[in-house]
């Protein structure tokens, strides 16, 4: 059974169809979710909600291209856990700020040296508008056309954004194997 008859039927509400959706397409959601800077384990939660919004607004699913449509979606929910993130780290620093931080300090620092790699954290350091297209583009091999539709720009601007991603991503890998700037690998 293909894709178009698998969505055809999950709008049905065929529970196994859908199901057969998320089995074929977590893998591509959660490692697009990965690569957009989402800590390993919010990557579950993050597919599940990915899912969830998947199965709430499959009516209204329109798309030629069903992975346009699941890359939109999981976008925007990694958009919304790094803004939920960023607020905790907020609240979080200002704990860390009071007495008796060093200890907590240094184990946060350990945590994040095994977890990071320095590719993925090159990456991070892109602003988004570079981060997404080369993310889509070279680790989901997505056409220029399809990265354009997903971020809602013109096509001209995804060429743009991807050679200059490119460079950026470049002189930072450089930064990184000479030990300058933020990055120590």
């Amino acid at each position: 059974m293909d894709d178009l008859e698998l969505i055809k039927r999950a709008k049905q509400g065929d529970l196994s169809a859908y199901s057969k959706l998320i089995t074929i397409y977590s893998p591509v959601v959660e490692r697009f979710a990965y690569q957009m800077g989402n800590h390993i384990d919010d990557i579950p939660d993050i597919s599940q909600e990915v899912f969830i919004r998947v199965y709430r607004f499959i009516d209204g699913f329109t798309h030629a291209k069903f992975t346009t449509w699941l890359y939109k979606i999981t976008l925007n929910v990694s958009r919304d856990f790094k803004r939920k993130e960023n607020q905790h780290a907020k609240r979080l620093q200002k704990v860390l700020n009071e007495p008796g931080e060093g200890a907590v300090q240094e184990n946060v620092q350990l945590i994040r040296e095994e977890e990071d790699r320095v590719l993925h954290e090159c990456i991070q350091e892109l602003d988004d508008k570079y981060r997404a297209p080369i993310i889509l583009y070279y680790f989901h091999e997505r056409k220029y056309e399809e990265i354009a539709d997903i971020l809602s720009v013109n096509l001209s601007t995804i060429k743009t954004r991807i050679l200059r991603g490119k460079g950026l991503l470049k002189k930072l890998l450089e930064e990184a194997e000479n030990g300058e700037g933020t990055i120590n690998g």
